[in-house]
């Protein structure tokens, strides 16, 4: 064996505010073979998740950030493509956290062996992965919606809002669904089978939202914060539920916000109509994850379940297509193709 040649994408710089794509630097180096108990994988798919901007940043967080020059974190499905390890043999497909590179040596830590015949391998970036356990385990832990409620989700034609709303109809509630633009609000209606969805960016935003939202909102799941919030807020109704997975719109913000100071407000309504509001990573839930492979996974095998991605071809347009999906500018899961002959 020689050494496989390899592109990775690096952090270059910290971002301030919004992430440009000259934050980072694409480079050409090999991957040398694996030694006595490693393999070396070639990524067939890369996942981007909004998780990331976070990870750009040096302050304190759930997660420790990316080193300046180091290869930019992410899951990707991966192929074994030579492996000197008892248990990984080549061809293998597996599910790895080798970051923003076309090839990369493991010792086996970490990797899930997938099985391509219920779904995409793809599927395993999206609703079979960590954004699909997502919403499932907020939904089951914090929201625990009931028949006849009202589920509310914004970015809700991505890979988390778009399980979320679908879970809630599954439950047999009603799903009502947050994003931007006419096309993406026609797609959960008539893609993603939500009861209804609301325009943020539409200048009577807060008034639609109420329209679509008559007997007020049971359930928020939060992963979007903002101007959203504000309009969420005054519909929540007594004992209202509201899991916090993320707060895309805040992500690039430098400072706060200018007043008024919103937060008497806040714990008003929480104190008052006794809300439930819980931050949660989704490992936090990991005992849900045989509860949400056997449910969510039957139901996309039973095809209960839409899927929907933003496909980009080329590890050196990750950057790109980063920057694009903290601006909403995709619609659906996004997954970079690495490898010409990546199956679908």
């Amino acid at each position: 064996m020689a050494p496989l040649p390899a592109t990775a994408v690096l952090l270059r710089r910290r971002p301030e505010g919004e992430p440009r794509p000259d934050d980072f630097e694409v480079v050409h180096r090999p991957v040398p073979d694996p030694g006595a108990g490693t393999l070396r994988l070639e990524t067939l798919w890369l996942s981007l998740d909004p998780y990331m901007r976070g990870r750009m940043s040096a302050g304190r967080s759930y997660a420790k950030p990316v080193d300046l020059g180091d290869v930019m974190a992410g899951q990707a499905v991966c192929r074994v493509e030579s492996s000197r390890h008892p248990d990984w043999a080549p061809g293998t497909l597996v599910l790895a956290g080798c970051g923003w590179c076309s090839a990369s040596l493991s010792d086996g830590t970490g990797l899930v062996r997938l099985d391509p015949a219920p779904a995409p391998v793809t599927a395993a970036l999206g609703v079979l992965g960590m954004p699909g356990m997502t919403a499932y385990a907020g939904l089951a832990e914090i929201g625990r919606p009931k028949a006849g409620e009202t589920v509310v989700v914004a970015a809700a034609t991505g890979p988390v809002g778009a399980t979320v709303g679908q879970i809630a109809k599954l439950r047999g509630c009603r799903a009502v669904g947050i994003a931007g633009g006419p096309d993406k609000c026609r797609l959960l209606v008539e893609h993603f089978g939500f009861d209804a969805a609301v325009d943020h960016r539409a200048p009577d935003f807060a008034e639609r939202l109420t329209a679509a939202c008559p007997g007020g909102i049971d359930v928020y799941f939060e992963n979007v914060g903002g101007a959203v919030w504000e309009a969420v807020l005054p519909l929540l109704n007594d004992f209202a539920r509201v899991p916090v997975c993320g707060l895309v719109a805040q992500y690039n913000a430098t400072d706060l916000p200018p007043g008024p100071n919103r937060v008497p407000e806040v714990m008003r309504a929480v104190l008052s109509r006794r809300l439930e509001i819980r931050g949660f990573i989704v490992w936090d839930f990991a005992h849900q994850q045989d509860n949400f492979r056997r449910e969510v996974g039957g139901w996309l095998a039973e095809g209960r379940m839409a899927t929907l991605e933003h496909r980009v071809s080329g590890l050196e347009n990750a950057p790109a297509a980063l920057v694009d999906l903290l601006a909403g500018r995709n619609t659906g899961k996004v997954v970079v193709k690495v490898a010409a002959d990546a199956p679908d």
